[in-house]
């Protein structure tokens, strides 16, 4: 892990925060497939209380098992992490709902987001530090920083698989009708 460059960028959230957010997803997936209550988690940090978009991410021997989020903020960072831990493991249609015997297997990951911002020029785009957020007509993609990073893409390879995320055409981002904006994580 040494002298890896870091995806993302880093939002000032301490260890401990980032700590408090894992073990929030894991107390809510771990009870859903168990069948028990959520905990009440008790929070004291401003920064968890802010509003935040934010994404968790459940992967099984390597493979994504379950992602969903929020592209802005709809509430307490915590509560979000909360929600999008369910949805992930329960409610992303690509996927099965979680079993309780998959749980020893599940790594979590979170990402944190920056607020969107539109770009007219595609040389905006750092691999490695921004995810891509493509808006045509009805038709709207995400793909978060470190997808790009994990599958070796290049700028206009993360803007194809985008698009086709969107549903539309991979070429679709040439388009000037097309919004393209950008956005980075913190992603722990």
């Amino acid at each position: 892990m040494k002298g890896e460059k870091k995806i993302g960028v880093d939002l000032g959230l301490s260890d401990g925060e980032k700590k408090t957010l894992r073990q929030i997803a894991k107390a809510v997936i771990e009870s859903k497939t168990k069948g028990k209550p959520v905990p009440e988690f008790k929070i004291d940090s401003p920064v968890l209380k802010e509003n935040r978009g934010a994404f968790v991410s459940l992967h099984k021997k390597g493979q994504l098992r379950g992602c969903i989020g929020y592209i802005e903020g709809r509430g307490p960072l915590h509560k979000t992490i909360e929600e999008m831990a369910e949805a992930a493991a329960f409610r992303d249609p690509r996927f099965s709902p979680l079993a309780e015997k998959e749980l020893p297997e599940l790594e979590i990951e979170i990402s944190v987001l920056t607020p969107l911002r539109k770009i007219t020029d595609i040389q905006e785009i750092e691999v490695g530090k921004h995810g891509i957020y493509v808006k045509k007509g009805w038709y709207s993609g995400l793909l978060l920083p470190q997808v790009a990073t994990e599958y070796g893409w290049d700028r206009k390879a993360f803007l194809e698989h985008t698009c086709q995320k969107a549903g539309l055409p991979s070429n679709a981002w040439k388009e000037k009708d097309t919004e393209i904006c950008i956005f980075s994580a913190d992603i722990f």
